[in-house]
């Protein structure tokens, strides 16, 4: 591997500044802890796991140890239930929805060494940045695609990519106006920092900060990340401790599924980070992230000899589903069609659609070759064909970004979603955007198959009052062209 010059071991985080050593606060992932719940968690016995089961199917989440004895248990009969609470969980708490998210990849520059992904510092590729013209034409073409929520995405590199940069991303996307509205959310996923710049994060008027653990299991970790500030698996870890303090109280977890030997252990690890989150700010996790590792440019897929298959995986899924109810489940485009129809039943309630991982990757189909996605997509279909299909399934495709526009947000969120009465919420900004959508983007034939959603769901509204406001504002939008509707 080339190494890396000068300038990018200057802005590399060999040097962490002072603010992060100050802010990096303490270890609380001990895996001989972990290692010894999964170890005594095979001791325990069937009536034990039943009441287990008989306490997440009454909504009330599970606490680590719990979760580890469903996780290793292998009888038929414990499985089975599992996968029936967690779909009984899915449709009573969250329906019939689904979320919709692209992502926007800014910048490829990266500073970090990661072994399994394509952006590796030590990657030899022609690396490129959006300027802000790019950024508007990429999201141009997500408008068209009728997207709302966009997940920014973008590599390490403090010399290349600064947070300053980050914020003119942002500010440039909240300032666009289409004649369909506007990108409402911008969800972002960039490396650790500091609290000054979360606090600007903040400010900027962001939606979840999303960060990957990537692996909860230390010596793994350490052995992936062998260069660039991501080596410190304390500094990364504690993030989302930094992002509490500089305001922003959405955060989004998850790990890269297939990197540690057990991935129970990460699951333990992600139950045992949000309860952390909940003990000291509390509110946990607002959205989970569920990604398998799949090939990408640069790297061997078969130097990772822990992928996991698609009944660990589904388990896995069914599982955090259960512990932690009232927290979103992400799925990516690394997941197929059809594993991502199964997961929909068991769990998840966030799927992107349409999605490209490279930077500029919407603009290539008119202007350039595909240069370096961040991984390979495995569900390729168009945004309107995803979109489409999971209406003829029974879901309601949401563009619904209400509750960071209301302020509903951290704990304010999961006191409204614990109550049940997130429903009320949820629901009616569903129909009346995916309304917005079938006006805006669809033809006769989508738009009476969204009409005939609105009928059957509108009825599922509880509160009279907030089902007649839905009512009437689904008819301006059909009848006058008026937008942005939300409860």
């Amino acid at each position: 591997m080339d190494e890396p010059d000068a300038g990018e071991k200057t802005v590399a985080a060999e040097n962490v500044c002072e603010e992060e050593k100050k802010n990096a606060g303490e270890n609380f992932i001990n895996r001989e802890y972990i290692e010894g719940l999964l170890k005594e968690a095979r001791n325990v016995d069937d009536g034990t796991i039943g009441r287990y089961l008989d306490k997440a199917e009454n909504f009330e989440g599970l606490n680590h140890r719990e979760i580890a004895a469903l996780l290793v248990s292998d009888a038929p009969e414990h499985l089975q239930r599992i996968f029936d609470i967690a779909g009984k969980i899915k449709r009573r708490i969250y329906g019939n929805r689904i979320v919709m998210f692209a992502p926007l990849y800014v910048s490829d520059y990266c500073v970090n060494r990661c072994r399994y992904c394509s952006f590796n510092n030590g990657h030899s590729f022609t690396r490129r940045k959006l300027s802000m013209d790019e950024v508007r034409e990429e999201v141009k073409i997500l408008e068209k695609m009728g997207h709302k929520r966009l997940a920014l995405e973008a590599g390490e590199h403090d010399g290349e990519c600064p947070i300053d940069y980050i914020l003119d991303c942002i500010h440039s996307i909240y300032g666009m106006k289409f004649e369909n509205g506007a990108i409402r959310r911008v969800n972002v996923n960039i490396a650790a920092t500091t609290v000054e710049n979360y606090r600007k994060l903040k400010e900027a008027g962001i939606g979840t900060y999303i960060l990957f653990q990537e692996t909860y299991h230390e010596p793994t970790y350490t052995r992936l990340h062998p260069a660039g500030p991501k080596k410190d698996f304390v500094r990364h870890l504690t993030a989302f401790d930094r992002a509490q303090e500089g305001g922003i109280d959405d955060v989004g977890g998850g790990v890269l599924f297939g990197l540690a030997a057990d991935p129970y252990f990460e699951v333990l690890g992600l139950m045992l980070h949000n309860e952390h989150l909940e003990e000291r700010y509390n509110v946990g996790f607002h959205t989970i992230s569920v990604p398998r590792l799949c090939s990408a440019p640069g790297m061997n897929l078969g130097e990772f000899p822990h992928l996991v298959d698609d009944a660990v995986f589904t388990k896995i899924v069914a599982v955090i589903r259960i512990a932690v109810p009232f927290t979103g489940m992400i799925l990516s485009t690394r997941e197929n069609r059809v594993m991502r129809n199964k997961l929909l039943q068991l769990g998840i309630s966030q799927i992107s659609a349409g999605s490209s991982t490279e930077v500029g990757g919407y603009m290539k189909g008119e202007r350039r070759e595909a240069a370096n996605p961040q991984f390979l997509v495995n569900d390729e279909r168009s945004a309107v064909s995803i979109i489409s299909e999971l209406m003829d399934d029974g879901h309601i495709p949401s563009f619904c970004t209400a509750c960071y526009r209301s302020g509903r947000t951290g704990d304010r969120f999961m006191i409204l979603a614990k109550s049940g009465q997130i429903r009320n919420v949820c629901l009616p900004n569903a129909l009346m955007t995916l309304s917005e959508y079938s006006m805006d983007y669809g033809d006769d034939v989508f738009r009476e198959k969204v009409a005939a959603i609105i009928d059957r769901e509108v009825p599922e509204i509880a509160d009279e009052r907030i089902r007649r406001r839905t009512i009437a504002n689904v008819e301006k939008i059909r009848a006058s062209g008026e937008r942005d509707f939300f409860v």
